[in-house]
C-alpha cells in the first residue's frame, strides 16, 4: 500500500480518525474534493484517504487507465495536506470490494477509527454491497447529503439507520452519521462529455488535473 501525503500532516488527535473515500476518479474533480474537505472539518478527521478503485463492481470500466487516474488524484491533492492518495485497491487489483480495502486499512492502522464516506445515492444501495454487514464491523459510515435533505425514512435501510445512527462518532466502527455538506452538481460523466465536445472544464477540476488531461489527450473523441 502506497500512501502519498502532500505537505505536512494535520495535528494528531487523541484518537486518529481516518476518512476513507473510494471511487473511480475518472477524472477526480471539485465535486469530490469540496464535500470531502467539508466532512474532514466537520468530523475533525486526521486525514482522508482517496482510494482509486482498480476494477469497479457497480459500474463500467473507467476510460482512463489506473495509472492515469492515480496520477490525477495525486495532482489534485497536492495542495491539500489533509488528503492523501492511497493505492490499496490499485495494488490489490481485481474487483475493488470496499470490505477488502477496509480490512487492509484496519491492519495498517489498528488503533484508528475508520470513517467510510459516501453520498446518499451510494448509501441507498449500501445493503446490496458485498459483505455490507462486515463493513460496519470495520468502519463507521459518514453519509453526505445536502442541507435539508432527509435520510431514508422507511424500509430496511431506515431500520439499519435507526440501529446505528449517531450524532457524533465515539467508537471505531458500527456507527452511521449524517453530514450536511455543500455538494456541487457535478459528475465525472459530465466532465468527460464536456471534453469530448471541446468545452472548457476549468473551475471544475484542479488546474494540474486539467493540464494532465490535455497533455495526455484523455476523454477526447477518436
Amino acid at each position: 500500500m502506497v500512501i502519498t501525503r502532500p505537505g505536512e500532516q494535520v495535528a494528531k488527535q487523541d484518537i486518529e480518525w481516518i476518512g476513507v473515500l473510494g471511487g473511480t476518479f475518472d477524472p477526480i474533480h471539485y465535486g469530490h474534493l469540496r464535500p470531502a474537505l467539508d466532512i474532514q472539518q466537520q468530523l475533525n478527521l486526521t486525514r482522508i484517504h482517496f482510494i482509486p478503485c482498480y476494477q469497479p463492481v457497480h459500474r463500467g470500466t473507467p476510460q482512463a487507465s489506473s495509472a492515469q487516474r492515480a496520477q490525477m488524484v495525486k495532482l489534485a491533492l497536492a495542495d491539500y495536506p489533509q488528503c492523501v492518495f492511497d493505492s490499496t485497491e490499485l495494488d490489490r487489483q481485481g474487483p475493488s470490494y470496499m470490505v477488502d480495502t477496509l480490512r487492509t486499512l484496519k491492519r495498517a492502522f489498528p488503533q484508528a477509527g475508520l470513517v467510510l464516506i459516501m453520498g446518499m445515492d451510494a448509501f441507498a444501495k449500501f445493503m446490496h454491497w458485498h459483505q455490507w454487514q462486515t463493513i460496519l464491523t470495520l468502519a463507521n459510515i459518514a453519509v453526505m447529503h445536502r442541507p435539508g435533505e432527509l435520510m431514508p425514512q422507511e424500509g430496511a435501510l431506515a431500520g439499519l439507520l435507526t440501529q446505528h445512527h449517531v450524532t457524533h462518532l465515539s467508537k471505531p466502527a458500527g456507527q452511521i452519521i449524517e453530514v450536511a455538506v455543500t455538494q456541487l452538481d457535478l459528475s465525472a460523466t459530465q466532465i468527460r462529455d464536456l471534453i469530448q465536445f471541446n468545452k472548457p472544464i476549468d473551475q471544475l477540476v484542479p488546474k494540474a488535473v486539467q493540464d494532465f488531461i490535455e497533455t495526455n489527450r484523455l476523454y477526447q473523441k477518436g
